[in-house]
């Protein structure tokens, strides 16, 4: 009833528009991928050169993949990762649409959906494109879509594993894929949840192994030799970071990120404000919506979603202490959140006040222009960067065209009006 008196708020032909925006997307984050591979410093193309050639290392598991098959086939190298990364974010793509369709939207869905700190993110910012971030959500959207509760457990129990040795990170949102678990198990009692809790053992193994016994220098220098010997790579930036900055060393991670290069009030500003703008349509919803009385969760009082999302953010805390990458991970947390909710949504676990919503929107009731002059600035006006010392940037939507064409078109020896007022301002705006 309270959606046909509020029809102001209720978004027609969304699925059709979203598969536009993500094919969009795929376009762009595919041809961005093949135009990095060859770089010589990419950050992306790096963390794929790990492998276990001198030993079993976190994060080395597609690496040792691509690194065998590639050298029993004699490919380039190179060319494998970015089939590989061009792979994942498809697929990526895909589950996203299969998790969001079908199914009723409003305003405030459409801005959680299009903030520029979620999917607009990595193609915005190509310091991101790539990473195996991808990794994380493509298991955790696998997860959420399977619909048997054995299969999601059997899947948890086998799967997981594989995925930390991928990206060992994936256990800092264990809560996450704990509470989705729990909820397709339907669960009653805290004895099931123990049971359940049982699947993680064999990951948690896994992650402390990594913890425990990191690469010794003498083994990782094998790992760099394999490299030059077998492709004539070197071992740079995340391949090499990933002893030299090694999860046990905690002292030097964070003189390293917090050194005197870092102003730290300007950080906390800058991220607050991108925290709060980006975040907010999510916890808006979140905040008017609760578990239904039947949910496990509803028994032990955790029953309003922003309030559980929030407890759920604790073991991620030290992402944002011990790594400086801070647009990342605000763009893995917005991720596995909007994911997590959505799920809720579609799969009828929560209850959403739209009423209350639409009590703090009656402004904007009947001002189409005005909602939508707002939702392009909020969506296609900004985006945080990857790095914490980096500042916000703007225009992303224009410039991932404007760069993917002098990409295409060499315009980069372009030199006509070069010293104009115009062009200098359109430079230092857009570049």
């Amino acid at each position: 009833m309270v959606d046909k008196e509020n029809k102001i708020y209720l978004i027609k032909n969304f699925d059709k528009y979203l598969k536009i925006y993500l094919s969009w997307l795929l376009f762009f984050g595919v041809f961005y991928l093949y135009y990095k591979h060859n770089v010589g410093n990419d950050t992306s193309i790096s963390e794929y050169l790990i492998n276990y050639q001198g030993g079993f290392i976190r994060r080395g598991f597609i690496g040792e993949i691509i690194f065998r098959y590639s050298e029993y086939f004699k490919l380039n190298l190179r060319f494998q990762i970015f089939i590989f990364q061009s792979l994942i974010y498809t697929i990526f793509v895909i589950l996203l649409f299969n998790l969001f369709k079908n199914f009723e939207k409003n305003v405030v869905i459409l801005f959680a959906i299009y903030t520029p700190i979620f999917l607009l993110f990595p193609v915005a910012e190509l310091e991101s494109l790539g990473r195996k971030d991808q990794y994380l959500y493509v298991f955790f959207l696998s997860l959420v879509l399977i619909r048997d509760s054995k299969n999601a457990n059997y899947f948890i129990f086998f799967i997981l594993p594989i995925f930390c040795m991928i990206y060992e990170e994936i256990i800092l949102f264990s809560p996450f894929i704990y509470s989705v678990i729990l909820l397709k198990n339907r669960v009653k009692n805290f004895k099931s949840t123990i049971k359940l809790s049982l699947l993680f053992i064999p990951s948690i193994i896994i992650f402390f192994y990594f913890f425990i016994y990191p690469l010794s220098a003498d083994e990782h220098k094998i790992m760099e030799n394999s490299l030059m010997i077998t492709f004539g790579e070197r071992c740079y930036m995340s391949c090499n970071l990933v002893i030299t900055n090694d999860i046990t060393n905690f002292s030097s991670m964070i003189a390293y990120i917090w050194g005197p290069h870092a102003n730290i009030t300007e950080i906390l500003t800058r991220f607050f404000f991108v925290f709060l703008i980006g975040f907010y349509p999510i916890f808006l919803l979140s905040y008017h919506s609760n578990f239904q009385d039947d949910i496990f969760f509803t028994k032990i009082k955790l029953k309003n979603i922003l309030l559980f999302i929030l407890l759920l953010y604790i073991p991620i805390i030290p992402l944002f202490v011990f790594g400086g990458d801070w647009g990342r991970w605000i763009g893995m947390v917005i991720t596995f959140t909007t994911i997590f909710y959505f799920y809720l949504l579609k799969n009828d676990f929560i209850k959403v006040d739209n009423l209350s919503i639409y009590k703090k929107l009656s402004f904007f009731k009947n001002k189409k222009k005005l909602v939508t002059f707002i939702f392009i600035i909020f969506a296609c006006g900004w985006n945080q960067k990857t790095t914490n010392v980096e500042d916000i940037a703007s225009n992303p939507i224009y410039k991932i065209h404007y760069n993917a064409a002098k990409k295409i078109f060499g315009w980069q020896s372009f030199q006509i009006l070069q010293d104009n007022i115009i062009i200098k301002f359109h430079k230092r705006i857009t570049e």
